[in-house]
C-alpha cells in the first residue's frame, strides 16, 4: 500500500527534475496566471466588503405611520404585519419625537436649530418604522406591499435608483468571480500543454509500460503528481507577492481607500485565506491539466 502511494510521488519528483526546462516554463505560466488571479481575489473580496457596507444603508425602507394610527395597538399590528413579509430581516421603531430630534440634529447651524424649536410642541413628524431587507432585488416588491397596509402614510426606499445601485454592486462582484474562474481554466490549459510536451519526451517509456501490461492508472499517476508539483511550486511566488504586497498596501493606506467608507480587509487572516486559495488553485489546475493530458494521450495510443 505504501509503495503504491510512494511510487507515483517519487516518479513525479524525478520527472520534474529530469524535465526541468519544460517544468520551469510551465511553473512560470502558472505563476503569471496566479498573480493575476490573486489580484482579482483581493479586488473581489474587498469589493464584497465595500458593497456590503453600502447595501446596509441602501437596503432600508422608511415607513411613515398615518396620524390616525399612532395608537400603540395599531402600531404593533403594523409592525407585526411588516415582519411577516418574506425578505424582511428587521423592523425598528422610531417615535415622532425621535424623528423631530433627528431632523434638528441634521443642521449644524445653531440658529437654524433654534428656529425649529417652536414646532416641537406641535410636532409635524410621523412615527416611523425602519425596515431592513435581506436582498436588494426584493426591496421594491416589499415596499409596494407595505404601502398597501392600513395605517401606512408613506413609504420611502430610494426608488429604482437604490435597486439599480444594489444590482450594479452585485454585478461587479459576479464579474470578478467569473474572471477569476476563467483565469483558472486558462491555467489548466497551460499546464495541460506543458504536460503534453513532457509526455512526448517519455513516449518510449510509456510504450514499454503498456507493453508489459501496466494499467492506465499506474501510468497516469506520476504525471498527475508532477502536474500537482508544478502547480504548487508555481504558486509560491504569487503567495509571497500577495502576502507582502497586500500587507504593505494596508499599512501605507491606513486600511482604507479614498474615505473611511471604503475600508480594506485586515491582512490577518485575510491574506492567509488568499494564500491557501492560491495554493489550492495551483495544485488543482496542475492535477486537472496533467490528468486530462495523460488521459487523452492514452486514449489516442490505445
Amino acid at each position: 500500500m505504501i509503495s503504491r502511494i510512494w511510487r507515483p510521488i517519487k516518479e513525479g519528483f524525478r520527472g520534474l527534475i529530469r524535465h526541468g526546462a519544460t517544468a520551469v516554463s510551465s511553473m512560470f505560466a502558472v505563476t503569471i496566471t496566479l498573480i493575476i488571479i490573486s489580484l482579482f481575489l483581493i479586488f473581489t473580496w474587498n469589493i464584497r466588503q465595500f458593497t456590503r457596507g453600502i447595501e446596509e444603508g441602501v437596503l432600508r425602507i422608511a415607513v411613515l405611520v398615518d396620524y390616525d394610527y399612532e395608537a400603540a395597538e395599531e402600531e404593533d399590528r403594523i409592525s407585526l404585519a411588516i415582519k411577516e413579509i418574506d425578505g424582511v430581516s428587521a423592523v425598528n421603531f422610531s417615535s415622532k419625537e425621535e424623528e423631530f430630534q433627528y431632523y434638528i440634529d441634521s443642521f449644524s447651524d445653531e440658529k437654524t436649530k433654534q428656529a425649529f424649536e417652536p414646532f416641537r410642541s406641535s410636532n409635524p413628524m410621523h412615527d416611523a418604522f425602519y425596515v431592513e431587507v435581506k436582498q436588494g432585488s426584493d426591496i421594491q416588491a416589499i415596499a409596494a406591499k407595505i404601502s398597501e397596509m392600513e395605517g401606512v402614510y408613506k413609504v420611502n426606499f430610494g426608488g429604482t435608483s437604490a435597486v439599480s445601485l444594489v444590482n450594479a454592486l452585485r454585478t461587479v462582484r459576479t464579474v470578478g468571480g467569473v474572471i477569476a474562474a476563467a483565469l483558472s481554466i486558462l491555467a489548466i490549459f497551460l499546464i495541460q500543454n506543458t504536460i503534453k510536451l513532457t509526455i512526448s519526451t517519455r513516449a518510449d517509456e510509456i510504450a514499454i509500460m503498456r507493453n508489459v501490461g501496466a494499467k492506465n492508472g499506474f501510468i497516469r499517476a506520476p504525471f498527475v503528481v508532477e502536474g500537482a508539483l508544478i502547480g504548487a511550486l508555481g504558486a509560491l511566488i504569487p503567495i509571497a507577492l500577495t502576502w507582502y504586497g497586500y500587507t504593505y498596501l494596508y499599512r501605507a493606506t491606513g486600511g482604507y481607500v479614498i474615505s473611511n467608507m471604503f475600508t480594506l480587509m485586515p491582512p490577518n487572516p485575510f491574506i492567509r485565506y488568499v494564500s491557501l486559495a492560491l495554493l489550492a488553485i495551483g495544485v488543482l489546475v496542475g492535477l486537472l491539466g496533467s490528468f486530462f493530458s495523460v488521459s487523452r494521450y492514452l486514449r489516442w495510443k490505445r
